[in-house]
């Protein structure tokens, strides 16, 4: 795609509203008819378009098949947005901010991930948070029907460095009157029944599906928990890139 297709595709002003909104929260065409204000049949085209040019995918529900969840792939959107700079004059050629120290915060934020069964998604989500934020961010995991900690779940974030193996499986009711200033939910069936208790943000959602309910084999069980852990370490490396430009900026008093 060239810079000219790109400017045209995410040009126009309901395309533009998809993505702003799509870019911290997957969402169904319902919901993003609602947010654009126009009918969906013409959302549906607009979806279309963006998922043409390779901006936007989309996922069955897990939790009911006849809804689709759309996602905005931020790292595809970047690579586009510099391209283009780079192809309209070589001066504006943009490059990858180089990782940085993490700034301190004057306080640290709180994050709450909520699946079903809290054994795997949400309980990799927050080790991996607090693990890549360099414990600058709090996360907290639950479910609404909380069961064992997976094992491949302990494996896998393990070959990473991080050891969730003595973390306890926990029911949402929990942190009801607890603050967060993000709460995600990572499941399409927990999103259903989340409730918003006083205290918390209304919940973004990952829709991920449930590693645990793929593959026959061990193997394939693996690849299965392996694709998770890709897919939440980036989302949770473009989450943290959001707490720290929204939460005030870094304390320099400290």
């Amino acid at each position: 795609m060239d810079g000219a297709h790109l400017l045209r595709v995410i040009g126009d002003r309901h395309r533009w509203t998809i993505l702003s909104s799509l870019a911290t929260s997957d969402r169904r065409v319902g919901e993003l008819t609602e947010i654009v204000g126009e009918r969906q049949n013409l959302v549906s085209y607009h979806l279309r378009e963006l998922r043409r040019a390779g901006l936007v995918s989309s996922r069955r529900s897990s939790f009911d098949g006849r809804d689709t969840y759309y996602r905005l792939d931020l790292e595809r959107c970047g690579a586009l947005f510099r391209q283009s700079a780079a192809a309209l004059h070589p001066a504006l050629r943009l490059a990858p901010e180089p990782i940085a120290p993490l700034p301190r915060l004057a306080r640290a934020p709180r994050v709450l991930f909520l699946c079903t069964g809290n054994s795997a998604r949400s309980q990799m989500a927050a080790a991996l948070l607090e693990h890549r934020s360099g414990s600058s961010i709090q996360a907290r995991s639950a479910g609404s029907h909380p069961k064992a900690l997976h094992p491949m779940a302990v494996r896998v974030m393990a070959e990473r460095g991080i050891d969730i193996s003595g973390r306890s499986t926990k029911h949402l009711r929990r942190y009801a009157r607890s603050h967060f200033d993000h709460v995600i939910t990572l499941c399409d069936k927990v999103r259903e029944v989340c409730p918003e208790p006083e205290g918390w943000q209304r919940p973004a959602h990952w829709s991920l599906p449930d590693p645990a309910g793929e593959g026959s084999t061990d193997d394939d069980a693996y690849l299965a928990f392996e694709r998770s852990a890709d897919e939440l370490e980036a989302r949770v490396d473009q989450l943290i890139a959001h707490v720290f430009a929204t939460q005030g900026g870094p304390d320099h008093d400290r």
